[in-house]
């Protein structure tokens, strides 16, 4: 198997350090990888949250951007979740046929119930995106880098074990 090799990053001093310009860059690319030409993951063409729109930008968008444990209208816009845009795509449609991908399946307890997810993680516990498995299709629910220790060890316990009963 191959590796996987991501797009660079879109970064906010290529946008004269305007965060105007920066975000509307980044919403660009996820227009593309998104909207436009939805990615493909094992066969199945990704849908996608739309609703609420914020600004007039799809809800997946702002969930992919930004960070914070509070609802999602006052959560805070992430530089390096944005910088990273394009590498939900690339993970999402090449995730079964390189080596740097891995993949499992957690359930997690929402206020709508119990909602089955898949989790792909690029590199050595780099990146994380999130697939949300409803009953007739997938979404793109996040993405984002790992950054705290405690969240790798975490992530990397989940798969273990997922990967004990499915190997």
């Amino acid at each position: 198997m191959s590796s996987l090799t991501l797009p660079d990053l879109i970064l906010l001093i290529h946008h004269s350090s305007n965060w105007d310009d920066f975000v509307d860059a980044v919403y660009k690319s996820f227009v593309q990888d998104f909207i436009e030409s939805r990615p493909i993951y094992n066969g199945n063409k990704l849908g996608l949250k739309k609703y609420p729109l914020i600004e007039g930008k799809a809800a997946t968008f702002w969930h992919m951007t930004t960070s914070g444990k509070v609802p999602e209208l006052q959560r805070n816009l992430d530089e390096s979740r944005c910088e990273r845009i394009k590498w939900p795509k690339p993970i999402i449609e090449n995730s079964s046929n390189v080596n740097n991908v891995k993949m499992w399946e957690n359930q997690r307890n929402t206020k709508k119930g119990i909602q089955y997810r898949i989790c792909l993680c690029f590199g050595d516990w780099e990146y994380l995106v999130v697939l949300n498995k409803r009953k007739n299709y997938i979404l793109p629910w996040t993405a984002y880098p790992i950054v705290y220790k405690h969240d790798k060890k975490k992530l990397q316990k989940e798969y273990s074990n997922f990967m004990k009963f499915n190997p």
